[in-house]
């Protein structure tokens, strides 16, 4: 029986990139605010705004090279982001982004509530690009829910072009996840978003598909 995702738990979302060779516009917050990366010394806000207990799981973050950005205004930390350049888990759907040397994907992006919709997301995004285009990254990944219309917006204003959506479904026992590339989006660039973000495993599902079909009909 074939469940729509939907019904899944884990949902369905979309897949961004930004080509550094691009140019990226520019974008003035409504508030005064600061961006900058941080680091350790900055783990209390970071979890105190996150809220739960964040602290151990954002140190570890660190400690194993990912970096954080952040906003800052009037010295209270307003939103965030985290960056992995290496193989990164996906916990909404259960997947393994593997990125290749000269990629980078970000993450994790939040906002405070008392500072939203002002356009800090964006620009916080702008600022990550700007500093990783100066370390010769080339291209740059990021995803959302597909129900996260505000982050959706964020994304776009930053640049990001929406190469692809994500979903997931089951047939029988065996759980699917495909990448279903949109209108006008170069096929290639659809491929490099498979392959980051199934592995190319989606040929694995597909035999399993057709092989379960095949079952069915006898």
């Amino acid at each position: 029986m074939l469940v729509s995702a939907e019904n899944d738990p884990r949902g369905s979302g979309t897949i961004w990139a930004l080509d550094l060779a691009e140019p990226t516009p520019e974008i003035t917050p409504l508030l005064a605010a600061t961006f900058r990366r941080v680091g350790p010394e900055s783990l209390l806000e970071l979890a105190e705004a996150a809220g739960g207990d964040a602290a151990e799981e954002f140190h570890k973050r660190f400690e194993s090279g990912r970096r954080c950005y952040a906003a800052w205004v009037e010295g209270e930390l307003a939103a965030y982001g985290w960056v992995s350049f290496e193989d990164e888990l996906i916990g909404e759907l259960s997947l393994r982004l593997r990125l290749l040397a000269g990629e980078a994907y970000i993450w994790d992006c939040f906002t405070v509530p008392a500072f939203r919709q002002n356009r800090l997301y964006s620009n916080l995004l702008v600022q990550i690009v700007a500093d990783l285009r100066a370390e010769q990254v080339n291209r740059i990944w990021i995803g959302t829910n597909t129900e996260n219309l505000a982050s959706q917006r964020g994304i776009a204003r930053a640049g990001f072009l929406r190469v692809a959506d994500i979903g997931v479904a089951r047939v029988l026992a065996l759980r699917m996840v495909w990448v279903k590339g949109l209108p006008g989006v170069p096929e290639s660039l659809v491929a490099e978003a498979r392959r980051a973000f199934l592995n190319d495993r989606n040929r694995v599902w597909l035999n399993a598909l057709s092989a379960a079909a095949s079952y069915l009909h006898g």
